[in-house]
């Protein structure tokens, strides 16, 4: 098991503020300080990685060749999984079927017998061999325990001074500081080539206030704010010379050296793994700045109480991304494999091995650019009104107004690009689909300017013990933030690939060639600059809403009524209700997916077999030469532009956009939310010193296309199974918890008739204790497991389908005779019912795939398909010990899950995919597959 230690401690101090003989503020100046540190260290016992094994590193993968063999084209049976070919020996073959394909000669025993790179062979003495456990296996063979750690330290003072009887400045200044090592792998300590990024978070947040009384019922409030924050990402190993050290050349203009950027070394037979693969993925400098002022006045004239008063808050984002200096190589299979594209018809059984292209040093791509600096930023702006008015000693009506504006973020010069669908694109024969920049007039968004929110609340007191309160209104949520992650600057790296199937675009010792290398600057406003080659691009492609200036909107209402039972006993009961829209939605666009429509203006369904094989199938391929498009009289194998590969799919070819995958929309405000609720709540007050506090309530949520708001990364959270029907994505929110009961208790101990010390040492002590008990949170419905069921038509997901009469959750259990039991498990909170170390716990059966091109029938959640109830009980004990005036002493303890309860967090519970195989480790814990509760 992993270890893991946290510690939280700090200390606090106040008082007036007095210097002997220089300063006597004891009745006008006044501090607060607080100090805080969290420290975390884990030493992890269990991550495994994988590097190559032994013969691997003599360049022998004689070890993964498998017994299953390759289909081919031709029908050729005899080639062997995992082959490794030589290259350099192409030559041409003519296959059983009479037509000529290229190919390479085997290594004899699938062992290298060429030089290795002499760059590669350089990294591969700085990777450590197998250790631990797993040693002798392929994969997840290394495994060495490393710490990771976590610091935390939070200052923070605040300074009250007042001028007089009539002004008041109060300041505020605190300090987050954070450094960790979360970002590193096993290999942190062994050299430059670790994955590991060690972060480093400032924040400062500094804040005035000054309130001025101009008369007895008129005060004046004005504060003013700065929060700054610097993120930086940083390799531990800087300053890398890869020239010297590895004899690759170093990239022009890097503005940062450090260890090149390596991926595509694994897969399920060995090579090198850690997330993005060898070496720093992206390091990035990201500032904040977030300027806030406000004002307002307050006035008391007869029975009303007006207030009036005015906001701005400004967010600035600086971004350095520095990654494109350093380079990056990425490796295939397909240089050691067999050249020619389309040869191999088998799925999931290939060829070539990625790690033997590396030690022959040929990569496949190449990243390269210039580092980016992009300047994001927007504003906003509010003006507001309000009267609290005592209509009558028992009715008081409140009311008021408030108007926001708000820009949308943007990048100050203009810099940053977004999709555009009507806007030609040179490099594709001028088909529409280009990214297109903030200038020359153009703008990517409006802003809303008729955010208007009126309120309006009103409490009448119908007996003396009896309150009716009711309340509506009409608020405005932020337009889209980028809370401090970096903006994606595109145009700031593009990539190169090999200039044919097979071939390499280089070998490491040479390095991004000199005509790639420096020519690549950002920003680069070319429409047509993420399609380099007439491959379509599938990279991340941003096209920002042209209502992503409008901000969410939430209509609320509250109708309650509260009773005092006894003198200290409250008793409260109200609807709560509101309804949203205009959240971020981005999922409900799919611009570059193939609806039904548009499959059928060429003549296609996906009800039909055919038509399916033929989306499916490439350009090249026999049913789209012989098959008319009925939109443009041509065979389906006509490329739709100039160079379009013919071993892409027709359905790519028939895309809106067949230059693009697929395009992510950001602040499409097209999210709607609805929230019923029905809340009660008992008050009872001090009595023998003991208070009580219980609230419970019951409660609906549903969404359409957003679970959050306010992102940048084009994904705000939405479930949507059927984006070409949005009126069927309306679900039960994943937050969704219809009941939660929370109650509180604290009691003061009282002085007691007994000895005057041990009752000093007693008395007025504290317990408290909160009791929390909710509902578990829905499980989201598994996707269809196969990408056959619309994706390669459509390219959009869908979810798999619900069983009539399959219980959703079953305990399987492993026998001694390798058979299974299944039993339905009545209660999931019910942890005697099953054991998560050896036991799945969710029912595969009670979910299936729908018909090939058709979508899911299921909803994205069931109200009775949740994750178990997590009860959230604390307790806490403390005392405050006064010694004399301005001196006091205060000793607090708290303690989490006071009852001991084994609670396994919603993520330890594998439940995305339906139709896995369920699997089980030699010792008989589960490994792998859909229930599998990941708690070892």
């Amino acid at each position: 098991k992993d270890r893991q230690r946290r510690h939280n401690y700090g200390f606090t101090a106040g008082g007036p503020v007095y210097i002997p003989k220089v300063y006597d503020g004891r009745d006008k100046t006044f501090f607060f300080f607080n100090w805080e540190q969290f420290r975390e260290k884990v030493l992890d016992n269990t991550t495994t990685y994988s590097v190559p094994t032994l013969l691997m590193r003599q360049g022998d993968f004689s070890e993964i060749l498998t017994s299953r063999y390759v289909e081919t084209v031709d029908g050729v049976t005899n080639i062997r999984q995992n082959t490794i070919y030589r290259p350099g020996t192409e030559h041409t073959y003519i296959g059983l079927d009479g037509k000529s394909y290229l190919m390479r000669d085997p290594y004899p025993g699938n062992k290298i017998t060429d030089p290795f790179n002499s760059a590669a062979l350089a990294i591969q003495n700085m990777i450590p061999e197998p250790a631990g456990p797993y040693k002798d296996d392929l994969t997840n063979n290394y495994l060495v325990p490393f710490e990771k750690y976590n610091y935390r330290t939070i200052p923070s003072v605040k300074i009250d001074h007042n001028f007089g009887s009539r002004s008041k400045l109060s300041g505020y200044w605190s300090s987050t500081r954070i450094t960790a090592n979360t970002m590193c792998d096993g290999f942190y300590d062994v050299g430059p080539f670790t994955g590991c990024m060690l972060t480093y978070d400032r924040v400062n947040t500094v804040r005035f206030n000054y309130d001025f009384t101009i008369t007895p019922t008129m005060l004046l409030h004005l504060g003013a704010g700065l929060q700054q924050l610097k993120f930086t990402n940083d390799h531990p190993y800087q300053n890398y010379d890869q020239q010297t050290e590895l004899g690759i050349p170093q990239p022009k203009g890097a503005q940062v050296k450090l260890f090149p950027n390596i991926r595509g070394l694994n897969t399920s037979y060995g090579g090198y793994s850690y997330f993005f693969g060898m070496g720093p993925a992206v390091q990035s400098i990201q500032r904040m700045y977030k300027p806030t002022a406000n004002i307002s006045l307050t006035w008391v004239k007869s029975n009303h109480t007006y207030k009036f008063g005015a906001e701005m808050r400004i967010e600035g984002f600086l971004t350095d991304v520095l990654n494109p200096g350093y380079g990056r190589y990425d490796f295939s299979s397909t240089q050691t494999g067999i050249p020619q594209s389309g040869y191999i018809t088998s799925s999931g059984v290939g060829v070539g091995f990625p790690y033997a292209s590396f030690l022959l040093g040929q990569f496949n791509a190449t990243y390269v650019g210039a580092p980016a600096t992009p300047r994001i930023g927007k504003s906003a702006w509010a003006l507001f009104a309000q009267d609290s008015w005592k209509v009558t000693p028992k009715f008081t009506l409140d009311y008021g107004l408030r108007w926001d504006y708000q820009n949308y973020l943007n990048e100050t010069y203009g810099r940053v690009a977004s999709f555009s669908p009507t806007t030609a694109n040179p490099r594709v024969d001028n088909l529409p689909g280009a990214m297109i920049f903030e200038r020359n007039g153009v703008k990517f968004a409006n802003v809303y300017p008729h955010a208007f929110g009126p309120r309006l609340g009103a409490a009448y007191q119908i007996t003396p013990k009896t309150v009716f309160r009711a309340g509506w209104g009409i608020s405005y949520g932020q337009t889209a933030t980028n809370n401090g992650a970096s903006v994606t600057a595109a145009g700031a790296s593009t990539g190169y690939s090999a200039p044919s199937y097979g071939a390499a675009w280089r070998t490491l010792t040479q390095g991004a060639p000199e005509s790639v290398d420096g020519m690549y600057t950002w920003p680069n406003f070319d429409p047509g600059f993420l399609n380099t080659s007439p491959t379509p691009y599938t990279g991340g492609v941003a096209a920002f809403d042209h209502n992503g200036g409008r901000p969410p909107r939430q209509i609320m209402w509250s109708i309650g009524i509260q009773r005092e039972i006894t003198q200290d006993l409250m008793v409260e009961a109200s609807y709560v209700g509101n309804r949203g829209v205009w959240w971020e939605g981005d999922e409900l666009i799919a611009v570059n997916a193939i609806s039904a429509d548009r499959l059928a203006s060429f003549g296609l369904s996906l009800d039909n077999a055919d038509d399916r094989s033929l989306l499916e199938g490439r350009l090249s391929s026999t049913a789209a030469m012989n098959r008319i498009n009925p939109a443009t009289g041509l065979p389906f194998s006509t490329p739709p532009y100039t160079g379009f590969p013919t071993s892409q799919t027709v359905a790519q070819s028939l895309r809106p956009f067949p230059h693009f995958g697929n395009i992510n929309y950001r602040w499409a405000p097209l999210g709607k939310t609805w929230y019923d609720s029905m809340q009660l709540k008992v008050t009872k007050r001090f009595s023998q010193g003991l208070s009580f506090n219980s609230t419970f309530t019951w409660q609906k949520e549903l969404v359409m296309g957003s679970e959050t708001t306010g992102q940048t990364s084009g994904s705000t959270g939405g479930y949507v199974n059927d984006v070409f029907d949005r009126s069927l994505n309306k679900y039960i929110s994943s937050f969704s918890r219809p009941i939660v009961w929370i109650t509180s208790l604290n009691y003061t101990l009282p002085k007691l008739a007994i000895n005057d010390m041990l009752s000093w040492a007693i008395r007025d002590w504290t317990i408290g204790a909160v009791l929390n008990y909710s509902s578990g949170r829905p499980i989201a419905v598994p996707a269809a497991s196969s990408s056959s069921i619309t994706s390669l038509y459509t390219f959009q997901n869908t979810f798999a389908n619900r069983v009539a009469g399959q219980p959703l959750f079953a305990r399987t259990v492993k026998n001694a005779d390798g058979t299974k039991t299944i039993t339905p498990i009545d209660n999931i909170n019910d942890r005697s019912s099953y054991d998560p170390l050896t036991d799945f716990v969710l029912n595969p059966a009670a979910w299936e795939d729908p018909s090939a091109g058709q979508f899911s029938t299921s909803t994205a959640f069931y109200s009775d398909y949740r994750y178990p109830r997590h009860p959230a009980e604390r307790l806490s004990i403390g005392r405050i010990f006064r010694f004399k005036e301005g001196v006091t002493l205060n000793i607090r303890a708290d303690f989490d899950n006071i009852f001991n309860r084994m609670v396994l967090p919603d993520s330890l519970l594998t439940s995305t995919n339906a139709i896995a195989t369920q699997s089980w480790s030699s010792s008989g814990i589960t490994s792998s597959g859909f229930g599998r509760y990941n708690a070892a």
